[in-house]
């Protein structure tokens, strides 16, 4: 008997596929939609801090050309459906509805709202919330020790006033990626979720103007996340979720094996449809039953570098093969 079953931020999950947040859980029937499909947990679409304090009129002064991709999609494409009063009613009526977590997701780039509707989320019902923290590093006056206790703040005053698990997901882009890992752990955290994929911006040169990227990842992204996913897996005390690049049931099992406690889906549930969750389940039992494992415990982190008794090829022997092009 095959045991998928796991645990990410204190949580009992039926698998470790989750649905990250995006449009496809905006909803109560997407939340619904993805339930049934077998996902172990969902994470609702952000609510955005702008949202706190602007009206969808004043929103698009906003735009920079950095921003996450959630973020276009909200102002661009769909404007601003669900404002902070909707969104505690969607996690009542998604905590009533399925089965699986519900986790919230707060779209952060300082503390200014968040402690408060923090505790109203909690008193809605969520099993956790997830600080979407997306600081774009381009402020030339900003140092980094600036944009880290950025971080730090947020998730202190979050974690001080509510007791409900907390996840952090985070982008790439500090100049010691281990470091800040392990200080966000050590602040409380219980997950971390590699990683936050900023929107990237593409340019029109007949109207001779911004245009938007292209907004799905490809599997050939996956490398990023999993290797910091097998860095980090038995060197920080949080739990770990991969998300980007995810896109079928092989790069499920190599973040596994990389010490993820879960997966995060997205780009391939729009490309392929919302039974790529029961797809991806499918083909992980059968991948598991062929090579002898019973349960995702005794796969998670078989490959991760604090496993391996040749730890150097999970960094510098990779970059010297890259660049001289040793086999």
């Amino acid at each position: 008997m095959i045991n998928l079953s796991t645990k990410y931020m204190g949580l009992d999950l039926r698998n470790p596929l989750i649905v990250a947040s995006c449009s496809l859980v905006k909803t109560l029937d997407g939340v619904k939609t993805c339930a049934d499909a077998g996902a172990g947990a969902v994470v609702l679409k952000s609510l955005f801090e702008e949202q706190m304090e602007v009206e969808v009129k004043d929103i698009e002064k906003y735009l920079l050309p950095y921003w996450h991709p959630e973020a276009f999609d909200y102002v661009r494409q769909m404007g601003m459906e669900l404002g902070p009063k909707e969104y505690l009613t969607l996690v009542e009526k998604a905590k009533k509805t399925v089965s699986v977590p519900v986790i919230a997701s707060l779209n952060c780039i300082t503390p200014k709202w968040w402690v408060e509707y923090a505790r109203q989320i909690k008193n809605a019902g969520a099993d956790g919330i997830e600080l979407n923290i997306s600081i774009m590093p381009s402020d030339i006056n900003r140092t980094g020790k600036d944009i880290e206790n950025v971080y730090f703040k947020i998730l202190e005053e979050v974690k001080a006033n509510i007791d409900i698990p907390i996840a952090v997901k985070i982008g790439p882009y500090f100049t010691s990626m281990a470091h800040m890992a392990n200080e966000l752990s050590n602040r409380g955290t219980e997950a971390l979720v590699l990683f936050n994929r900023f929107y990237q911006p593409n340019i029109d040169i007949e109207k001779l103007e911004l245009a938007p990227g292209y907004n799905f990842s490809s599997p050939e992204e996956i490398g990023l996340s999993l290797r910091w996913v097998a860095l980090l897996a038995g060197r920080v005390s949080c739990d770990l979720a991969a998300s980007t690049g995810v896109h079928n049931c092989e790069g499920v099992i190599k973040q596994l094996l990389a010490g993820a406690n879960a997966v995060q889906l997205c780009s391939t549930l729009y490309l392929n449809g919302i039974k790529q969750i029961g797809v991806i389940l499918k083909e992980l039992e059968t991948w598991m039953q062929k090579h002898g494992f019973e349960s995702v415990d005794e796969i998670r982190g078989k490959l991760s570098q604090t496993e391996s008794d040749r730890p150097e090829l999970y960094e510098r022997i990779q970059y010297i093969k890259a660049l001289v092009g040793i086999e």
